[in-house]
């Protein structure tokens, strides 16, 4: 089982977004029948086997065992992943993508976009993965917010000439500056 699926069809996220399907597959986070699922859900078999087929389908669950049981094969299934991101491009945004202006929040949703994706494509399984997840608030008077994205520009700028070199193994580095909304 996969930690993370990322949903970049259509056809998957209509599969997924039944709470029906829903509720299934969050019975299958560990391997059983239709049979067990439909017990725990209080539902047929017949409609869990139903939906588990679309989930197979639709590559969000997988046929992991069969077992013989009274003359009839009956399948195990499972989960294909702990958890599933659906791409914000299925989404949509209404009209069309603005200039890719660095100040913009439309740059910063594309950029979020980038992220997600790239840390989904990583392989979990992989016995290390060097990366840095750093947050934090930060309070800027209005009157010193050019002085800010300036020198957070300039600092961001000079690692990359630093370390931008053909040596070495990638990384990429994606910092997001946004106001931060109102505490509740």
């Amino acid at each position: 089982m996969r930690d993370v699926l990322y949903l970049e069809q259509i056809e998957q996220a209509e599969v997924l977004l039944k709470p029906q399907r829903v509720e299934v597959l969050r019975q299958l986070a560990e391997p059983r029948t239709c049979t067990e699922v439909a017990a725990r859900l209080d539902q047929t078999p017949q409609r869990v086997y139903y939906h588990v087929k679309q989930l197979v389908a639709a590559g969000l669950v997988e046929l992991v065992k069969e077992r013989k049981v009274r003359g009839i094969t009956e399948g195990i299934y499972q989960a294909a992943a702990r958890s599933y991101w659906l791409s914000p491009r299925l989404v949509g945004r209404i009209g069309l993508r603005r200039a890719r202006d660095e100040l913009s929040l439309g740059y910063l949703l594309d950029l979020m976009e980038e992220v997600q994706a790239d840390v989904a494509a990583l392989d979990r399984a992989a016995p290390e993965l060097p990366s840095i997840g750093v947050s934090g608030e930060i309070r800027v008077p209005a009157e010193l917010r050019p002085q800010f994205l300036h020198d957070l520009q300039t600092a961001l700028q000079d690692l990359f000439a630093r370390y931008g070199g053909s040596e070495g193994d990638a990384f990429k580095l994606a910092v997001a500056c946004y106001p931060k909304g109102n505490d509740k």
